[in-house]
Parts: C-alpha cells; sequence; structure tokens
C-alpha cells in the first residue's frame, strides 16, 4: 500500500513537473593531456556512441584548460551541434594525422549543425574562444592524440 501511495505521487510530482527526470551528463570518463602549439590541455575521451551522443551536454561550466575529445573509429566528415549544451564552445576538428582541419564556435543549444572541412577522427570541444586567446589556427598539429586510444 505505502508503495503504492509513493508511486502515485511520484508520477503526479513528475507530471505537474515538480520532480524531472535526471538529464543524462557524462562522468567517469577517461582524461588525457594533449598539446597545441605548446599550450596543454586536459580532455576527457568519449570514444564509444553513447559518451559520444552526450558529450558535453547538460554541464553549466568548464574547469579552465579543459574540454572533451571526440574519438571516432575512422576518418569521415563530421557535424556537431549543441542540443542542451550551456556552455559557448569551440569545436576543432582534427585529422588522422593529427592536424586541426577547422575550428568553428557554437552557441548554447542551438541544433543546427557544424561541420569539418574534410574527414575527421577527432573532434576537440573547449570553452569558447579557448583556440583563438592562444593563437591556435587551422593547420596546427595535436600532440598527444594517441593516448585517446581508439573509438568504438
Amino acid at each position: 500500500m505505502r508503495r503504492t501511495i509513493a508511486c502515485c505521487l511520484l508520477t503526479l510530482l513528475v507530471s505537474i513537473g515538480w520532480v524531472r527526470a535526471a538529464a543524462p551528463v557524462n562522468e567517469g570518463l577517461p582524461s588525457i593531456e594533449l598539446t597545441i602549439a605548446g599550450h596543454k590541455l586536459r580532455a576527457e575521451v568519449a570514444a564509444d556512441p553513447k559518451s559520444r551522443m552526450i558529450g558535453l551536454m547538460n554541464r553549466f561550466s568548464l574547469k579552465p584548460d579543459h574540454g572533451m575529445l571526440f574519438v571516432f573509429p575512422e576518418p569521415q566528415p563530421l557535424a556537431f551541434w549543441m542540443r542542451n549544451t550551456y556552455v559557448p564552445l569551440s569545436i576543432a576538428f582534427i585529422d588522422a594525422k593529427g592536424v586541426i582541419l577547422n575550428i568553428e564556435d557554437m552557441k548554447p543549444r542551438d541544433e543546427s549543425t557544424t561541420p569539418s572541412k574534410g574527414p575527421a577522427l577527432h573532434a576537440l570541444e573547449m570553452k569558447q574562444g579557448w583556440f583563438r586567446e592562444r593563437g591556435i589556427k587551422a593547420g596546427d598539429r595535436v600532440l598527444g592524440l594517441e593516448r585517446a586510444g581508439r573509438g568504438r
């Protein structure tokens, strides 16, 4: 009886919006150190479909010099969006040799896609402006990507 009442109460609270289902957040991902043009950063590694899908969604901040590295099984044209992502981000698309193809700024909660300018094996998201503030540009090489392993 108590269990039935508790279930009915929870259902009522969810239906009127007082209790919301927990939004997915990537937690416990491995992280690696990367270097670009002499600048070090720490990146969480999203290397499987589920962690890549969630990405940096439902987060409201990033630590300084921290971001997320998306690792794919093979080079391919990539496109990212910002659904449920609240932090303004810049994304660097990186080819199989570790060279940045292009860097783009993305707006929070924008569902339009931001594409790579060629087949990319990695995408690196950092707080918006991080690359620009350090003079990092297309053609620069990202060191340490081998530590990320292979995408699944």
